[in-house]
């Protein structure tokens, strides 16, 4: 790259890649999940060189799709007693959410904030009713979208 010249971005479907791309984003995620232990390994294991790793890894990506609706953060109001993080998690869980982030507040009041941060790629239900369902859950006070 040029000095001085932008950077240009481009969001392409995956099926219009090369295939090498899709490779190194292959072996990327086996060395970040630890199902590989070196470049050399993970390479392997996708079927493309150690050279081709390194020349394309810090230029190709998969993109999460946080527009589509798949990374969703929630809003929570939380009774303050014992147990009901707990069945709320379990929630996200039983329905196939994958918690990204949990950031709980102090509670005030005999309620704490929570919120949480999941992808829902995986559900096997929609936003939409796992939200009902949070709002069901004995000891949650409050349920909303936040983001996503």
């Amino acid at each position: 790259m040029a000095t001085g010249k932008r950077r240009q971005y481009y969001l392409v479907d995956g099926d219009a890649l090369p295939e090498v791309f899709i490779r190194v984003t292959e072996a990327q995620e086996l060395l970040d999940t630890g199902r590989a232990q070196t470049v050399a390994e993970a390479a392997e294991q996708v079927g493309i060189s150690r050279s081709a790793f390194y020349k394309y890894k810090n230029a190709v990506m998969p993109f999460q799709n946080v527009a589509g609706g798949h990374i969703v953060t929630f809003q929570i109001m939380l009774q303050h007693k014992m147990g009901i993080l707990s069945a709320v998690l379990g929630l996200f869980a039983e329905t196939g959410a994958n918690i990204l982030t949990i950031n709980q507040g102090i509670p005030t009041n005999g309620a704490a904030p929570v919120t949480i941060t999941a992808d829902m790629t995986a559900l096997d239900t929609s936003a939409e009713v796992l939200l009902e369902r949070l709002g069901a859950v004995d000891g949650v006070i409050k349920a909303a979208v936040a983001a996503g």
